[in-house]
């Protein structure tokens, strides 16, 4: 059964209900109006949960590190041996081949 429950009563309470005339509108009203005048219950086995999300808010957020800023994302194509002699040496490739290219500009000029 989906959707919220509206009321706690048993069956029996309900039918005796039905039969003086009260709508399932007024049930609902009864159960809200019961639950808001509650003491909220304190449950010992669930400890304040106040410095849990704190301590969740204010740790470093998981996934990809924020760039330097100062690299731009571009599509190249490259020779599958030139890629295959990059990737050969293992994670980083990508920052190896960065600084291969810059040794090579500080010897040539582009055209």
């Amino acid at each position: 059964m989906t959707g919220s429950k509206i009321t706690a009563m048993t069956s029996e309470e309900m039918r005796a209900r039905r039969a003086c005339g009260e709508a399932q509108t007024d049930w609902a009203r009864l159960h809200r109006e019961q639950k808001a005048d509650a003491e909220p219950e304190e449950d010992e086995d669930s400890p304040d949960a106040t410095a849990a999300l704190r301590e969740v808010v204010t740790r470093r957020r998981a996934g990809r590190p924020a760039g330097s800023g100062s690299k731009e994302q571009v599509a190249i194509r490259f020779d599958r041996e030139v890629l295959a002699a990059f990737r050969a040496a293992g994670p980083g490739w990508q920052t190896r081949m960065n600084e291969a290219l810059k040794d090579w500009l500080k010897t040539h000029i582009p055209a």
